[in-house]
């Protein structure tokens, strides 16, 4: 029985122009999330439109409380948009299974938090392991890249020693190292240098720069600093529920 053509071959179509555009690795479209408290209605976002290309990184700037860390979440397929769509290296999320939601944010997606959530009763490394033979990949081949993630984080000489052994700016770059263990396309980070004093802040901000611009891939960055936005690609602010250019 002949077989039929592969899914592929209508995306050659496109002519030589076309294929130069890039996939966003983000996309949001007309996003929109709002909550019932009562008998009111919190409107947190109004239609957010937002691209991140690959290799762009992404400074997202708002007041408190304008709605960032749920506007990530629903980036990151934690939560789901009221309406409105998302869009991940080309995949609308929008109809996937909670399976198929899972297996994407653990192939594409990334994530650093403002504080580290490590295993305190694994090693840096083991921190970094984890992640990776969850996702099938074997041990040694994993500790080469917690290896490698570490060197390039500073931490070559703390990859035995346990959460708690370590400064809190030592245990971000960790965190950062294990965001990126899995190569993802797209790295989501809410506040990452949050809970740091300025100048340990400094350090760990210009480690997860180097470190995602030398892996290539996107990232979208919340904060409240407007000098580590700055130094970002480009900056967006959201406003009244809206992501607008700063």
């Amino acid at each position: 029985m002949s077989k039929s053509p592969s899914v592929s071959s209508p995306q050659a179509a496109p002519g030589p122009q076309a294929s130069k555009v890039p996939q966003a690795a983000l996309r949001l479209d007309k996003v929109t999330r709002s909550f019932s408290q009562g008998r009111e209605v919190l409107n947190v976002l109004t239609g957010a439109d937002l691209a991140v290309n690959p290799g762009e990184i992404v400074a997202l700037v708002g007041p408190s409380g304008a709605g960032k860390s749920t506007l990530l979440q629903i980036c990151g397929l934690l939560e789901k948009p009221t309406a409105g769509e998302v869009r991940i290296g080309g995949i609308s999320c929008g109809q996937l299974s909670e399976d198929r939601r899972t297996l994407l944010r653990r192939d594409h997606l990334g994530f650093v938090y403002q504080y580290h959530h490590l295993l305190p009763e694994f090693s840096a490394a083991e921190n970094i392991v984890v992640p990776q033979m969850i996702a099938g990949i074997g041990r040694k081949p994993a500790l080469a890249r917690a290896a490698e993630l570490l060197a390039k984080m500073g931490l070559s000489e703390r990859q035995d020693h346990r959460p708690g052994q370590l400064s809190g700016g030592e245990q971000q770059r960790v965190a950062i190292c294990r965001a990126l263990a899995n190569r993802p396309k797209l790295l989501l980070a809410d506040e990452p240098t949050g809970n740091l004093d300025p100048n340990t802040a400094e350090r760990v901000f210009q480690a997860l720069l180097d470190l995602v611009r030398g892996e290539g891939l996107a990232a979208l960055i919340a904060t409240h600093n407007p000098d580590l936005a700055r130094r970002m690609d480009r900056i967006v602010t959201l406003r009244e529920g809206k992501v607008v250019a700063a």
